[in-house]
């Protein structure tokens, strides 16, 4: 039951951050707000201030911020409907919800970087049989870049294993007495593609410190976030491995289970934390893809109005709405049950 109740108020808090973004911008835009709304179906909680009603609804996997003609309907009052205001301030309300995720994410991060450990990417221990150390890499010495890439956490590191090809030659940069070197090595498969290296996690050192590993964390999930949505245009993931609420229910079930099992109530909360930064920065860019129904979708729209200086016809994009949100409950289904089988499994 406790799980259960830490996995809604964490659904619950990021979709609260997303909307109130918009519901914010709106506000400094002065849209008229008609409802704002956590969780979706039923409502089971409403109360209303001026033009505003705001609703606490029934299954917790997301919420909404309706503005006053945002989706062509007809208004007695034109004035302060989403659809009166500039491109700019249009713009600036849908990038809103996306924004605050990665604020959130921001201080979040903040959070576990001062009571977690970080992990910069620097050697406590070199291998002298891996790739590493035939590269003239030291304990000690810092790795700042892979093929050309910036590299701020050792866990970059892993995730570059886990997408590159590793049977093509590496090039690594990489910081030795205050001098840059780079060298090109090659993994072997005989030693299971080894780089033959060991970054021990350090604590920070101060706020400043906090609060740039706070940044480079939100960069490292952003960056794996994109990196997930290439794989999946390209092939090298499917639509198999994507997770809805049920799945990344489970997935956050099985981080408390492993900090219960490491630590006290210190660790699940702090790890519970860490969850959310992964999940909010997600959202964040995952709302920002141009797909008809998402928050990008209403983007790309409004880019191509600033761009052509017409607006485009609403009854055109009310279509490719409904469509793009069709198949956009298609894909949750698909997900559901996806989620469902794999739980069993």
């Amino acid at each position: 039951m406790l799980k259960i109740v830490a996995i809604i108020l964490m659904f619950g808090l990021i979709v609260f951050v997303h909307e109130f973004g918009h519901f914010l911008f709106a506000k400094l835009n002065h849209v008229r707000v008609n409802e704002f709304a956590i969780g979706m179906g039923p409502a089971i909680m409403k109360f209303g201030k001026k033009e505003t009603t705001y609703s606490v609804r029934l299954l917790p996997i997301g919420g909404y911020c309706l503005m006053a003609g945002m989706d062509g309907e007809e208004t007695e009052n034109p004035e302060g409907t989403f659809e009166s205001k500039s491109v700019l301030a249009r713009l600036s309300i849908m990038l809103a919800g996306p924004l605050f995720n990665v604020l959130l994410a921001v201080v979040l991060s903040i959070a576990t970087a001062h009571f977690y450990l970080i992990d910069p990417p620097v050697m406590t221990d070199v291998n002298p049989d891996g790739a590493a150390a035939a590269a003239g890499i030291e304990k000690g010495d810092e790795i700042v870049a892979i093929n050309g890439d910036k590299i701020y956490l050792f866990r970059e590191i892993t995730l570059f294993r886990q997408i590159a090809d590793l049977t093509e030659p590496i090039e690594i940069t990489y910081l030795h007495d205050g001098e840059l070197y780079t060298k090109t090595i090659e993994l072997t498969r005989d030693q299971n593609y080894m780089f033959g290296i060991t970054c021990s996690p350090r604590e920070a050192k101060n706020f400043g410190e906090e609060l740039y590993y706070a940044l480079i964390e939100v960069r490292f999930q952003i960056k794996t976030a994109i990196t997930s949505v290439k794989m999946l245009f390209t092939g090298a993931a499917s639509v198999k491995d994507l997770s809805g609420p049920v799945g990344i229910g489970n997935m956050m079930s099985d981080v408390i289970d492993e900090a219960e099992e490491t630590g006290g109530m210190k660790n699940v909360i702090l790890s519970i934390i860490s969850f959310m930064v992964l999940i909010s920065a997600n959202l964040g860019v995952m709302n920002l893809l141009p797909i008809p129904a998402l928050d990008g979708g209403r983007i790309l729209f409004l880019l191509i109005e600033a761009i052509t200086r017409k607006k485009v016809p609403k009854d055109k994009e009310m279509i490719v709405n409904f469509v793009g949100f069709a198949l956009l409950m298609l894909l949750m289904i698909f997900v559901f049950f996806n989620d469902i089988t794999k739980l069993f499994k």
